[in-house]
């Protein structure tokens, strides 16, 4: 087998040993045994919140050991091929069976990736927040940038993505944007993008043309499933009705049926700006919920937590990813140091390679140099 195929195929048989590990693929039997014998109970969905949880449980180990199987499967079914294409003299069946073999690498790439958003509520929707930092009319030029650049990626991934709140910048741009996106594993693909983004251009709102520095955060928190139960004591918070700052149009609204609910034990506040006012109250009180429960899981994972508390101002000396657009082209990111000369790219919301470098990081718990042209 020719080097190039050697090298596909170890790196199949790499995904396939970390997708084992990430399954227990050891005992995955077992424990299938154990849930379908669970799930024969008839009193079972006597308790509907237990039953429900159990049954996506199941589904993930099925749809686990599917994926592990099949990619298994396809894996040995090809090798085959290949030899017996070889012996035969066929080169065409060689051919077939070798390009099967490099579509399946990128599958079994993706799926071990895939793997990795198996956190408490890495398959919840998302809430993503954008707030500019330093930097004055630049920096509200670069937010709006971001919010381009992260519904692109989400449209991408066949997400809906909904303005929940929006802040027009005094200038140009936005001061501030809240978004909802919709899709499996939303929050778990988007988490790590919480922090201080830093872009380096030639300013277009600068007549001498200098390079400047502008600054964003980005916040990232689950959507609270129906399922977790998130009491909200009503005499800890304060709800407020105004009339939305934002540019208006179809996305946000301009009369006082804005919605602000602000929570007092622990600061937080949190704005929707739809057309009913009913529906604001809902929206903002499940992105309170969601809130709080990001709080208990970063009290719960350190790795997460520790990404928040450094997270910081919007400026100098917290980022996590800067944009250098002059005087050349990269993205880099601070914390894996994967980098890519491909800026349009990144910012027409091709993300998985800046994603995938941070989920692996903190899979393997330490930063590795990785380079992507």
């Amino acid at each position: 087998m020719r080097s190039e195929m050697s090298n596909v195929v170890e790196s199949i048989l790499k995904s396939l040993t970390l997708l084992s590990q990430r399954l227990d693929y050891e005992t995955a039997p077992y424990r299938l045994e154990e849930f379908n014998a669970i799930i024969e109970d008839p009193g079972l969905w006597n308790d509907q919140d237990r039953a429900q949880r159990l049954m996506r449980d199941r589904q993930f180990l099925v749809d686990g050991i599917s994926i592990y199987e099949g990619i298994k499967q396809d894996l040995s079914d090809n090798l085959e091929m290949i030899e017996l294409g070889e012996l035969e003299c066929d080169n065409e069946v060689v051919k077939d069976a070798e390009d099967a073999l490099k579509a399946l690498m990128k599958t079994a790439a993706g799926k071990e990736l895939e793997a990795l958003l198996n956190g408490e509520a890495d398959s919840n929707d998302t809430f993503l927040e954008i707030n500019s930092g330093a930097g004055g009319t630049e920096s509200c030029d670069w937010a709006l940038m971001l919010a381009r650049m992260y519904v692109r990626w989400a449209e991408k991934k066949g997400y809906t993505v909904e303005l929940q709140s929006e802040t027009a910048g005094e200038e140009v741009g936005i001061k501030s944007a809240a978004y909802k996106i919709t899709g499996h594993n939303a929050y778990g693909w988007l988490k790590s993008e919480s922090g201080v983004h830093r872009l380096v251009r030639i300013s277009p709102f600068d007549a001498a043309s200098k390079r400047h520095t502008s600054f964003c955060s980005i916040w990232v928190y689950p959507v609270v499933d129906d399922n977790i139960d998130i009491e909200v004591n009503p005499s800890d918070i304060r709800l407020d009705t105004y009339r939305s700052s934002g540019a208006g149009g179809q996305h946000v609204n301009t009369t006082d049926s804005a919605v602000r609910i602000t929570h007092h034990p622990t600061g937080i506040v949190v704005t929707s700006s739809e057309k009913s006012q009913h529906q604001n109250r809902d929206i903002a009180m499940k992105a309170l919920k969601s809130r709080l429960y990001q709080m208990e899981l970063d009290r719960r994972n350190t790795a997460i937590n520790e990404a928040h508390d450094n997270k910081g101002d919007a400026g100098w000396g917290n980022q996590i990813r800067s944009y250098v657009l002059q005087p050349y082209q990269m993205v880099k990111d601070l914390r894996t140091a994967y980098e890519t000369s491909d800026t349009k790219g990144v910012l027409d919301g091709d993300l998985d390679g800046l994603m995938a470098a941070t989920l692996a990081m903190n899979a393997s718990g330490k930063s590795k140099e990785i380079r992507s042209d």
